[in-house]
C-alpha cells in the first residue's frame, strides 16, 4: 500500500496521511481549513516498513482503513520550568 504525506502550511509539525492518489480536498472542511495549503512531502510505501516515526504501520493502516486519513500532531512538549 502506498501513502501519500502532506505538510502543513500553517501548523508546524503537522502532516496527514492519505492512502496514495486520495484527493485531499475530500477530507473535512473544518479540517482542510485549519490545515491550511496541503504541501505533499513524500508518498512511502508500507509493505516495505514496519514502523514509522510516531506509530507503527499496522497502526497507521488500520486509520487509513478506518478514517480515510491519518493527522499526525506534534509531540507533546514538557515543560521545564522550574
Amino acid at each position: 500500500m502506498l501513502c501519500d504525506v502532506y505538510r502543513s502550511s500553517r501548523k508546524a509539525d503537522t502532516y496527514i496521511y492519505l492512502p496514495h492518489g486520495e484527493d485531499f480536498s475530500e477530507l473535512p472542511d473544518a479540517l482542510v481549513q485549519s490545515f491550511g495549503k496541503a504541501e505533499k512531502i513524500l508518498t512511502i510505501n508500507l509493505t516495505t516498513r514496519e514502523q514509522l516515526a510516531r506509530l507503527s504501520v499496522k497502526e497507521l493502516t488500520e486509520r487509513l482503513d478506518n478514517n480515510g486519513f491519518y493527522l499526525q500532531l506534534p509531540p507533546k512538549q514538557e515543560d521545564i520550568s522550574c
